[in-house]
């Protein structure tokens, strides 16, 4: 467990400013700096990073959170990793309090050193074999294409030996370049193979994947599960695409290292390939980090069609209406690499552009599967769609309802009929609340903030003023009031804060962290006048002293309606009543 007291230095240490700068371009707008969202796709700048509040926050998709919450959402790093990552630039070591083993384990970095290394000697070796570099050639591989992605050359043999003086040592086999045989010996995993090293979000190689120079099998061999590469969580070529993904405005998603690396040799570089699985849900919620709109790109044939709908399920899940998921079936006598190598990028950004939607590609499928001719068929068409949109969740309810309207259409039901059968209640057996009224047409008023609403973001916007509080008035039967309870507490104890974003981490995983950071998200938009800031604080307090008093009263009285209230009780009764005039007569009046 790291310390609470090193984040909290951390934080005071880093600039956000300088945090996001190393991965969006930032504007200077006022007080904040401004970059286009690379949480979801936008056009306008609407991601705004506050330096005085060491805090982001998106107006376009609500992201928001501080330099270790950016790094965690933007490069897929744990809480831990992304620390250590936010150390490491600031130049200090991150303690271990001894309760609990370091996230990363001791031979973490040895691990990635050891496939730096081998990767290095991959890269040389390439350059050593007239047969490698002739088969790339053969590919129509340029050398700059290779450089860039640095492909190498993992010669026959165990050559390995030669670059690791401790060839026996556990930590190869840990990081899956050895094997050992059952009868003890040991040897290289990859040999005679194209080497394809795999980076992770960071830029470093955490694994790799072999395509065989002759017709040896299998024809592609890749990493195994090690503590640096779990195969379901990686995407080839993410780490080079991801600006390319972000000016596209889409990823295309292909099955094969030699897709991805033909596409950007022809100038599609907004291209990822799954690693040997079907795409996982996890892929696309790394994806839709980058951008609101995948591409699948499969080949036409039978596989390629199954491989789709295998995406398309493990899709359902991840469903947003404010997303856009696709299928690209390529000609059935062609793959992505031969293509674009016959019809160019401009044919396959084409091809992209007409891409099916998931939902027009789900419906199809049922629809050949299932004859709709007849009742039977029907019937079978609502049989396998049920389960398939009870996957789709709530953040995708009106392409939901649009799915339930077309396959209400294609079994010849109504839609509630369909909805019954889905088991979901027909919006016409809904409660409604005041169904039909003129009144439902009147816009509804927002009501204005709570006491202890604007008294939590002023103490979000000025700590100091935490130390006022008295901690007995503030109600604690909402989320505002618990979370203002708990920064008094924090602050009572001296425990050191140094501003919001900071703030923000310290009660990260608690009930208070999502309250607290929605809060301060509010304030990179609308920032109380600092001229009013104290008048504000000053009217809360009053107000909280005549709750306060009110509840008090009213709990006398009721006591004197129910002949329990002593004497002692009488004579407090009547002081707050004295003393509720008195508030009376300070508080000023709420706006009509």
């Amino acid at each position: 467990m790291i310390p609470q007291s090193f984040i909290q230095g951390l934080l005071a240490r880093v600039d956000i400013v300088d945090v996001i700068e190393r991965y969006l371009p930032l504007k200077k707008s006022g007080a904040n700096y401004f970059a286009r969202c690379p949480f979801h796709g936008e056009k306008s700048a609407s991601f705004s990073v506050s330096p005085s509040k060491q805090f982001y926050h998106c107006f376009g998709c609500g992201a928001h959170g501080t330099a270790i919450g950016f790094l965690m959402a933007y490069s897929g790093l744990s809480f831990s990793e992304a620390v250590h990552e936010l150390a490491r630039d600031a130049g200090v070591q991150v303690p271990n309090d001894g309760r609990t083993p370091r996230p990363q384990n001791d031979n973490y970095e040895r691990l990635i050193e050891i496939t730096a290394t081998a990767a290095k000697f991959y890269r040389e070796a390439l350059g050593q074999s007239p047969e490698a570099a002739g088969y790339l050639q053969q590919r129509g591989l340029s050398g700059e294409i290779a450089a860039r992605f640095g492909i190498g050359f993992a010669p026959d043999g165990s050559p390995l030996q030669r670059i690791f003086q401790d060839y026996q040592n556990k930590l190869l086999a840990t990081a899956g370049m050895v094997i050992d045989s059952e009868q003890g010996r040991r040897y290289d995993r990859f040999r005679h193979r194209i080497m394809f090293p795999i980076h992770d979000r960071r830029g470093r190689i955490i694994a790799f994947g072999g395509r065989v120079l002759d017709r040896g099998e299998p024809k592609y061999l890749n990493s195994p599960e090690t503590p640096l590469f779990e195969k379901g969580r990686e995407l080839y070529g993410l780490f080079l695409a991801q600006k390319a993904i972000r000016e596209a405005g889409f990823a295309i998603v292909v099955e094969g290292y030699m897709d991805v690396v033909a596409l950007a040799q022809f100038g599609v570089e907004n291209a990822v390939a799954t690693l040997g699985t079907a795409t996982t849900p996890h892929h696309i919620q790394t994806l839709l980090r980058q951008t609101d709109r995948i591409v699948f790109c499969f080949d036409g044939d039978a596989a390629g069609r199954g491989a789709a709908w295998r995406a398309l399920e493990n899709a359902l899940e991840t469903l947003r209406d404010d997303i856009t998921l696709s299928f690209m079936f390529l000609p059935p006598e062609h793959d992505p690499d031969t293509f674009i190598r016959e019809k160019g990028a401009e044919a396959m950004h084409e091809a992209a552009a007409h891409a099916t939607p998931l939902a027009r590609f789900l419906l199809d499928n049922l629809r050949q599967n299932c004859d709709t001719a007849d009742a039977e068929g029907r019937a079978r068409l609502v049989h396998e769609a049920k389960p398939l949109i009870a996957r789709i969740p709530a953040a995708a309810s009106i392409l939901r309802l649009q799915l339930l309207k077309a396959i209400a259409s294609m079994s010849h039901l109504t839609q509630a009929e369909t909805e019954r059968a889905f088991g979901i209640a027909p919006a016409s057996e809904r409660p409604r609340a005041a169904a039909n009224s003129g009144a439902s047409r009147i816009p509804v008023r927002k009501p204005p903030p709570s006491t202890v609403s604007t008294l939590l973001r002023l103490v979000l916007q000025h700590l100091a003023l935490a130390a006022r509080l008295p901690i007995g008035l503030i109600p604690d039967d909402t989320a505002e009031g618990r979370a203002l309870i708990a920064i008094v507490d924090l602050i009572d104890l001296g425990e050191p804060v140094t501003g919001l974003g900071a703030l923000v981490e310290r009660f990260r995983d608690t009930p208070h962290g999502d309250i607290l950071a929605q809060a301060g998200a509010g304030l990179i938009d609308t920032e109380f006048d600092p001229a009013v800031i104290e008048t504000l604080f000053e009217d809360g307090l009053r107000k909280l002293s005549a709750d306060a008093v009110s509840q008090e009263i009213s709990n006398l009285m009721e006591q004197a309606r129910a002949n329990t209230l002593p004497s002692t009780g009488r004579q407090r009764l009547n002081n707050l009543l004295r003393e509720k005039s008195t508030l009376a007569t300070f508080t000023r009046p709420s706006d009509p």
